[in-house]
């Protein structure tokens, strides 16, 4: 949901709602890594053409790397850490399809690897995996005041750096949850075709929805974001946050296979253990989701969109619930991505 505090606790950590600003129950931690590479394909240098430049890598272990990206249309540098597949050092000439995984609201690229399993889950998967930066509170968005400019980082920047320094091809999956469910849908409304598969856990889905408007502007005031940087003035600029609200848009998705899935907000077993606090702000955070989302996988069917959703219960707005849901999603990523399989076969 729209941007606010970040709750740790292991496992139970949470992604945040602003109705989460105004309650004031808790509030957000931090994270690490180790040494640096040797030369190689995965050296520090400038990549032709993109608009941003690799001017540092971090080796986490044998296929894992944070990369510090410079970037024209954010104007500073950006971290962005990148899970390499099986084969992308010995098979030199082959390229690769891609999974791109977009944190939440008040977190950063490293909570995919921090709160789940990724690494294991795509280590036969033959797949690059990227995680990029994308802002405490960025919106996946570029800012109507002119900067930051998330989405062409993102969707332009990032992925032709992937492909000119990765070996990455042009079979793309995105997946997001909370804030970056709601980054994972726009990228693919608004980038037709960049993405055969778009997955969005646990996110507002509608920015014509009152409760969703109540929200955000409770969230700008508790993180300090003024919405019109973002998209405009709401009245004046409507046209801006049409063309960045995806339940405005279904017919932009058609040739995407899309998966929405949320909780209902009730605590189950995955919350045993949890601080009653923790357990109080993800039940309000997914509680006000499931209509929602139910109401969009419609209008998407009804354009003839390929839509498949998983509105569980019980369910809370935490990470055992998004690892659950990237595990049961995984195969079928995998199966969209392969269905290109002769066009990233060597060469």
């Amino acid at each position: 949901m729209p941007s606010a505090p970040t709750l740790f606790t292991g496992r139970a950590r949470l992604t945040g709602l602003s109705l989460l600003a105004c309650l004031l129950l808790l509030t957000p931690l931090c994270g690490t890594a180790t040494a640096v590479p040797t030369s190689g394909p995965d050296h520090p240098s400038r990549s032709a053409d993109t608009g941003a430049w690799i001017t540092g890598i971090r080796r986490l272990d044998e296929r894992t790397l944070d990369l510090t990206v410079l970037s024209r249309a954010m104007g500073s540098s950006v971290p962005v850490r990148v899970i390499l597949p099986k084969g992308w050092h010995s098979e030199r000439r082959r390229t690769f399809p891609v999974v791109y995984m977009l944190h939440g609201g008040e977190d950063d690229y490293t909570s995919w690897t921090r709160e789940t399993d990724v690494e294991a889950l795509a280590e036969n998967s033959g797949a690059l995996v990227v995680m990029p930066d994308g802002g405490r509170h960025g919106y996946y968005s570029d800012w109507y005041v002119g900067r930051p400019r998330w989405e062409t980082f993102h969707t332009s920047e990032l992925v032709r750096l992937m492909e000119s320094r990765f070996r990455a091809n042009s079979s793309r999956a995105v997946i997001g949850l909370s804030m970056g469910g709601f980054g994972a849908l726009n990228y693919a409304a608004r980038h037709r075709g960049m993405f055969r598969y778009a997955a969005s856990m646990s996110s507002y889905v509608d920015l014509n929805d009152p409760l969703v408007r109540f929200l955000l502007d409770l969230g700008s005031l508790g993180d300090g974001t003024n919405l019109h940087d973002i998209w405009g003035d709401p009245k004046k600029r409507d046209d801006i946050w049409q063309a960045h609200n995806p339940s405005a848009m279904p017919r932009a998705f058609r040739g995407t296979k899309v998966h929405l899935s949320t909780g209902n907000g009730t605590p189950g077993p995955l919350d045993n253990g949890n601080p009653f606090g923790v357990t109080l702000v993800g039940a309000l955070a997914e509680a006000a989701l499931p209509a929602s989302v139910g109401k969009f996988a419609e209008s998407l069917r009804s354009v003839g969109v390929d839509v498949t959703t998983n509105l569980y219960a019980p369910g809370t707005h935490s990470w055992p619930y998004w690892e659950r849901e990237l595990h049961r999603i995984w195969p079928t990523v995998m199966k969209e991505l392969d269905g290109s399989r002769g066009a990233w076969a060597a060469q």
